[in-house]
């Protein structure tokens, strides 16, 4: 594994989601950054009219210098029907990206996801706008 070179906030990311560069160029990187997270946006949570990125589950995304990503993810509730399933349909999503090496999905509840992390569209998705 790389040393990570600097750490970028994507200025698109509706909630607090961090990514981590690596030694990539910077428009490689801004590449890779923006198919990763429209890959993301290609997953629901079945029960929420929202795509995981928009309801703010993602938690942050780091991208290696040998270009594999690794993704910390939570769910909005643990008992969550499809929580064995999503890390793999992220994985699955952002394995399609063009340069990207291989993806390790990491979930966690700390800190818990709470509706602020939603973003303003997925508010508006669910109502809560």
């Amino acid at each position: 594994m790389g040393a990570m070179s600097e750490e970028v906030i994507a200025e698109q990311a509706p909630n607090s989601a961090t990514f981590t560069a690596s030694s990539i160029s910077r428009d490689e990187l801004a590449r890779m950054t923006d198919d990763i997270i429209a890959a993301i946006k290609t997953v629901y949570d079945p029960e929420i009219p929202a795509d995981i990125y928009e309801l703010g589950l993602i938690y942050r995304i780091d991208i290696e210098d040998d270009r594999s990503i690794k993704i910390d993810m939570t769910l909005t509730a643990p008992g969550c029907p499809v929580a064995g399933e999503m890390p793999g349909w992220v994985e699955n999503a952002v394995s399609a990206v063009e340069g990207v090496s291989g993806v390790q999905v990491n979930m966690t509840f700390d800190p818990p996801w709470t509706p602020d992390r939603m973003s303003e569209e997925a508010q508006i998705a669910v109502g809560w706008y």
